[in-house]
């Protein structure tokens, strides 16, 4: 029995438009080894709108039948020359009922799973029985759509942090969910965190699930107050969301300065203490400003990805992850969806302006059965 849905796809043409539409999808009966999934929840994080959107200008937004259709800046399409003339599905992770499956996995018909792997936001996903993970049973969907991209990535801050020898981070926009998962990791596992906001409400989030040091990143006092969390903590490690701007130099500033106060003897080059910047997301799209006469020679600033570390850390580290991402998956792990929108509406204009925002506390979820 074949099974028709339709699929969100990206378009990017030679021309500099990018077209977002849905496109039907036609699926045979799965192999020995596979599942065919129906969605019944995804969330749309900030990693989705990379492809989704890429690298178009929202604010060229127009409607042509069904379809949306923006506009992308010349500039920009040299570094996108690999996806011209491609409809691409968008969507890293979801979860929902097997409705088929092959002899080899014919154990996981009828179950609730979730699974990561792209094209999630569609009606159905054909995937290798090995890369789904049954859900505990009486789960909801929206509750086991998000186990891997925040989860896993939370976890392996944590990870990397202890694996490059520091005791203590920094994170960025920490009132997102993310944020929100990291503090609660962090509290149970006795990890010093430094948070930075943006506003109060974003603190009192944060403060309402325990956290001790938050600094607003607009207070006046800003990177006083930051040198003085850094020199509490002892934090030499930072996950910055943000990427853009000098958030990221502020940060290697005050941990030098918190460096420097422990000196007794003075050194041209700056305090020996290390200090780590990775750069783990986009919000602010400008270039990456560093001071870097402010922090000594001690430094590093590169990215972090969620894949290559699964990679480095192997299977035996990313099977634990899982498993406590399960046990606790109402809890540490927990994922709140302001607005929960059907496959077509994610495609109306108003509501496409509305999580391209990627406002922290507005997190949308796509269920495809409304619609």
């Amino acid at each position: 029995m074949a099974f028709t849905g339709r699929e969100l796809r990206s378009t990017l043409s030679e021309d500099g438009t990018l077209r977002l539409s849905l496109e039907q999808v036609t699926y045979e009966e799965p192999a020995a080894d596979e599942v065919l999934v129906r969605i019944e929840a995804a969330p749309i994080n900030p990693s989705d709108l990379g492809l989704l959107l890429g690298p178009a200008q929202v604010d060229s937004l127009r409607e042509d039948g069904d379809a949306l259709v923006f506009e992308v800046p010349k500039g920009r399409l040299g570094s996108m020359k690999a996806r011209l003339g491609q409809s691409m599905p968008v969507g890293n992770e979801g979860a929902g009922t097997v409705v088929a499956a092959g002899a080899d996995a014919a154990q996981l018909m009828g179950k609730r799973v979730s699974a990561i792997g792209g094209a999630m936001f569609a009606d159905y996903r054909l995937l290798k029985a090995r890369d789904v993970v049954e859900l505990p049973e009486g789960t909801a969907a929206a509750d086991g759509a998000a186990i891997f991209v925040n989860p896993l990535t939370a976890l392996g801050f944590v990870e990397t942090m202890r694996r490059d020898g520091h005791s203590a981070i920094v994170h960025t926009a920490a009132a997102s969910n993310l944020g929100q998962m990291l503090q609660k990791i962090c509290l149970a596992d006795g990890v010093p965190l430094v948070n930075i906001v943006r506003s109060e409400e974003q603190a009192a989030i944060l403060r309402e699930i325990g956290a001790t040091h938050i600094v607003n990143s607009r207070d006046e006092d800003f990177r006083a107050r930051l040198t003085d969390a850094v020199a509490e903590t002892g934090a030499t490690i930072a996950f910055d969301a943000i990427g853009g701007g000098t958030l990221g130099s502020d940060i290697l500033q005050a941990m030098e300065a918190a460096a420097v106060r422990k000196m007794t003897e003075y050194s041209r080059y700056g305090s020996d203490q290390f200090k780590q910047l990775y750069i783990y997301g986009a919000l602010d799209l400008a270039p990456t400003t560093l001071n870097r006469l402010a922090f000594g020679f001690q430094w590093s600033v590169s990215g972090w990805l969620l894949m290559p570390f699964l990679r480095r850390a192997g299977m035996e580290t990313l099977g634990a992850m899982r498993q406590r991402i399960l046990a606790e998956l109402t809890t540490t792990f927990a994922s709140r969806y302001t607005r929960t929108v059907g496959l077509a509406e994610a495609l109306q204009p108003d509501v496409l302006r509305a999580y391209e925002r990627k406002a922290t506390g507005e997190k949308f979820l796509i269920d495809p059965g409304l619609g």
